[in-house]
């Protein structure tokens, strides 16, 4: 999906909205689990709720990785599942040398039908830039997290400013606004003016709306750009919204919730 495919989504839906698939198999409702493949009868069904309120889903592999093979499959079949007006993201992670982000790259953009991946820049560029070369797809690089150990390296000072800010500069050079976001986290508001200075025209992927207690009035606030520039990623407050037959539902009215919030700062 291109840079200006993602923007007409945004603008038609009046949404920002990413819906993240992090399903843990030990929350979903118990009358799906005699199927053959529950998370994907899970997944189907969010889907096929919020589609109209969202412009993006992001699976996290670790939750379908731990069950091997099978969580494979189901992940394989989701992202195959969702439409092609919705941005697919893989929130993987990787990042190593060269060759081996080659075969990562492959796995996501080729094997798998994703549009974009999320990215660890400690290695540098050369790890990065495998996922960069491929046209109409994205890498998604983690900027500033939201998790208390981002001041362990990401908040510490490195040079002028901070490890973060380093980050933002050096890996802006590294691609363009067109195949590169970043990861900021929204649980630390503050901070979105200064990233936004830093890297005025890219997008960013916000986690951390929702269950962690993320301000979606004032990320949107502090961090949209004259292209929206944000997608706010929610995932347990709307997948997980209700535990029993209505879960699907429930969840498709969480989403419209916020897809109505987002509506009113566009």
């Amino acid at each position: 999906m291109t840079r200006q495919e993602l923007i007409q989504q945004i603008r038609k839906k009046r949404s920002y909205l990413c819906v993240g698939l992090d399903t843990d198999r030990t929350k979903i409702p118990s009358h799906l689990l005699s199927l053959p493949d529950p998370v994907f009868e899970f997944n189907r069904q969010i889907i096929d709720a919020t589609k109209d309120h969202c412009v993006a889903y992001k699976i996290n592999t670790a939750f379908y990785e731990a069950d091997g093979v099978k969580g494979w499959a189901a992940m394989e079949r989701t992202v195959n599942y969702i439409s092609q007006d919705h941005f697919k993201i893989a929130d993987a992670k990787r990042g190593d040398i060269g060759n081996t982000s080659s075969q990562y790259a492959k796995a996501f953009f080729e094997t798998l039908s994703f549009d974009a991946i999320t990215v660890a820049p400690y290695m540098g560029s050369d790890s990065i830039r495998p996922f960069l070369e491929y046209k109409d797809k994205w890498t998604i690089l983690l900027g500033l997290t939201s998790n208390a150990g981002a001041a362990d390296f990401e908040l510490q000072p490195a040079g002028e400013g901070l490890l973060y800010e380093k980050v933002l500069r050096t890996a802006s050079g590294w691609g363009n606004p067109e195949n590169l976001m970043f990861v900021v986290g929204a649980t630390q508001p503050e901070w979105f003016e200064n990233i936004r200075l830093l890297t005025p025209d890219h997008f960013y992927l916000v986690p951390g709306v929702g269950t962690q207690g993320g301000s979606l009035r004032e990320i949107s606030v502090k961090a949209m750009n004259k292209e929206v520039g944000l997608l706010v990623n929610v995932g347990r407050d709307i997948i997980f919204a209700a535990k029993g037959a209505d879960f699907a539902a429930a969840a498709g009215t969480k989403a419209r919730e916020y897809a109505e919030e987002m509506g009113r700062y566009l």
